[in-house]
């Protein structure tokens, strides 16, 4: 489930999904392989200066820009139209009900009235967008429609980091909705594609580690919890003696001394499994459900060493790594082993970048 914040509509050129988080920019461009399937024409990550982007807030603007453009330039692509998005947190989601069979423009006038009740500040103030879901559960003669909103100056922010790189903002999307279109390409790679199987997707980054439950393409449950790889890296530099901007550099090359892995890695990856199982025991305690047949981890920390093995040996789940690209073809730009280690913290710069192949 994907949808506009803003009013463009990619068409088939090309497009750069820039995902922003408070960590790092990342880039990825994508094109069609011929067939009905993708090429990964290129990516970078760039770790963005420290404090720079806060909870999902852009903190100094200066900072973030150039890292942008930094990012832009080791991509070495002539491509400068993007796709961004903005936080879950800074939107407001809410799926209505209405007649079926109504023009555009009446659909506007219903869903800025529905909007209305829902949204706590003024419409002026709000970027206001909404897609057609399908067919109301409940009757053939409703839709339902998603709408989505969010406070101007948090859109313009965004806009303001990209265009101060030079590059042309064509799409704002959520976040979530882009990692779960990324999601779609990685669920056909369970058994049977996943059909009619409960899934926990568990993003773990910086500082947040999000769980979405799914089945069938459906949002089940969302969860997120304050747990994330920072800690990891203030913990290197505290035991090393490094600034946090080397140990994170060092976190990312894998390049520590000899006692890294016992007294730092393993106790970390530990205490992620159990902050998973425990974003599970909520995910059972609150709803109707008592199982989940398949963990997928995304986000900088699933590739940590081991991480999906202690993972499914605490939950005793079936538990794989998000990549994407799997099924991808990629151009000779791209060094295939460096994806693979790159691929689950790239999911929301991923589903970006398929924006452009919308309809």
């Amino acid at each position: 489930m994907r949808l506009d914040l803003s009013i463009f509509n990619p068409k088939a050129r090309s497009l750069i999904g820039v995902d922003i988080s408070s960590s790092s920019v990342k880039m990825v461009e994508l094109a069609s392989d011929g067939k009905n399937g993708f090429r990964v024409e290129r990516y970078t990550i760039e770790v963005l200066p420290r404090d720079a982007v806060t909870d999902g807030n852009i903190v100094n603007l200066e900072a973030a820009a150039d890292c942008v453009k930094r990012t832009w330039k080791k991509l070495a692509t002539t491509t400068k139209q993007v796709a961004i998005a903005l936080p879950a947190s800074h939107v407001i989601t809410k799926k209505i009900i209405v007649a079926a069979g109504q023009r555009e423009e009446e659909l506007e006038v219903q869903v800025e009235s529905e909007a209305n009740q829902y949204i706590p500040f003024a419409l002026e103030e709000v970027n206001l967008d909404f897609q057609v879901v399908g067919p109301a559960p409940s009757s053939p003669d409703e839709i339902e429609v998603l709408i989505a909103a969010s406070r101007k100056e948090k859109v313009e922010d965004r806009v303001a980091i990209v265009e101060a790189a030079g590059l042309k903002p064509v799409v704002v999307d959520v976040e979530s909705f882009a990692v779960l279109a990324a999601f779609e390409l990685v669920e056909k790679q369970l058994p049977e594609g996943g059909k009619g199987k409960i899934v926990a997707l568990i993003d773990v980054g910086a500082n947040v580690m999000n769980l979405t439950v799914l089945r069938d393409g459906q949002q089940l449950y969302v969860r997120e919890q304050a747990f994330g790889g920072n800690q990891l890296t203030q913990d290197i530099a505290r035991l090393f003696g490094m600034t946090f901007d080397e140990a994170e550099s060092e976190k990312r090359r894998n390049n520590l001394p000899d006692n890294y892995e016992a007294e730092l890695l393993q106790p970390f990856v530990e205490s992620m499994a159990m902050e998973v199982s425990r974003a599970l025991q909520f995910f059972f305690t609150s709803t109707q459900f008592s199982q989940v047949n398949h963990i997928v981890l995304a986000g900088g920390c699933a590739v940590l060493p081991g991480a999906d093995e202690v993972v499914a040996s605490r939950t005793q789940i079936n538990t794989i790594i998000a990549n994407p690209f799997a099924d991808m073809v990629l151009s000779e730009r791209v060094n295939a082993k460096r994806l693979l280690a790159d691929a689950s913290s790239l999911m929301a710069a991923c589903g970006l970048a398929l924006r452009r192949f919308d309809e």
